[in-house]
């Protein structure tokens, strides 16, 4: 690939409000675009927001749902390319035959370049998963997609390498969630209103295990094992009703933080990513050293069908 300035942004979303968040989406490209950006990514379901939909029927998010390209939201972000001059990356409610899908699209300028659907869909029972891993080439680099929940999986990501993606876009709505981990859990809603008097307070559940702490779990090694670049990005505060830590950040191909987002508050990262650490990573070694003569059990069908299930779902043994 060649050498290249990623942008990953975050901005708090407004529920339903499809022209703020465009006309959000439409300041932030320009500004990123001033700082050198070369591609803008933007975090999961970021034109329609995302949380709020969970006790959606299926006709209310029919009525949320648009078709790519042809529907207004992609268009309006065909648009806004076209006005900035660099390839952007969103997310939306896909409508096609009746399914609605989580979509992430890359446009540059009238042309849409890839469309991704989640492959672990859930928040909503009545959405429905995809069923193929997209890699694309964009402006000189080979990328891939995956959708928030299916970064848990190491075998999406593994495969998105194997395909030949060298960046990876991870659109996220995540982190300050229930959970059964130690540390984790919701952050209260008073500490975000109140940013300005406290920031320490908040940042401290931003930057602990609920949030940054969570991610340098897993984030770093998708990058690390798969000698990829990952572009993580998030939403920053109310998310329906839950806050939300933003830190949208890129990590390199050896699993470091080459840039990050730190405001409370809607924010840019911009890192240049180089070709020379693709070739340097250990995880281009690794994988050359793979073994699938040892593989067999990987792919055996399951004997129930997969099941996607939310952390905030489970609960603590007694």
């Amino acid at each position: 690939m060649r050498d290249i300035r990623i942008a990953a942004v975050q901005f708090e979303h407004r529920n339903g409000d499809k022209a703020f968040n465009l006309q959000r989406i439409r300041e932030l490209s320009q500004q990123a675009v001033e700082q050198g950006a070369e591609i803008v990514s933007f975090h999961e379901c970021c034109i329609p927001a995302y949380t709020f939909v969970q006790s959606f029927s299926k006709e209310e998010l029919l009525d949320l749902a648009e078709q790519v390209p042809d529907g207004p939201s992609t268009q309006e972000l065909m648009q806004i390319s076209q006005e900035v001059g660099v390839p952007i990356l969103a997310g939306l409610f896909e409508v096609d035959q009746g399914e609605v899908y989580n979509t992430y699209v890359c446009v540059d300028g009238g042309e849409l370049v890839a469309r991704f659907r989640k492959l672990h869909a859930f928040v909503n029972s009545h959405l429905a998963s995809g069923g193929e891993y997209v890699v694309f080439d964009l402006r000189g680099c080979r990328c891939g997609i995956l959708i928030c929940y299916d970064n848990n999986l190491v075998e999406n990501v593994r495969m998105t390498a194997l395909l030949g993606a060298d960046i990876i876009f991870m659109p996220h709505v995540t982190c300050c969630l229930p959970s059964v981990m130690p540390g984790r859990g919701l952050v209260d809603p008073a500490l975000w209103q109140n940013r300005q008097r406290d920031p320490v307070r908040l940042r401290q559940e931003f930057q602990g295990p609920k949030g940054k702490g969570w991610l340098m779990k897993w984030l770093p090694a998708r990058a690390y094992d798969n000698g990829v670049y990952a572009i993580f990005t998030n939403p920053v505060g109310m998310d329906d009703q839950e806050v939300k830590p933003g830190l949208s950040m890129i990590v390199d191909p050896f699993g470091e933080i080459i840039a990050e987002c730190t405001k409370l508050g809607d924010d840019i990262a911009i890192a240049l990513c180089t070709d020379e650490k693709l070739h340097q990573a250990g995880g281009r070694r690794y994988i050359r050293a793979r073994r699938p003569d040892l593989y067999g059990k990987l792919v055996e069908p399951p004997t129930e069908p997969p099941v996607t299930v939310p952390g905030w779902e489970l609960k603590p043994s007694s």
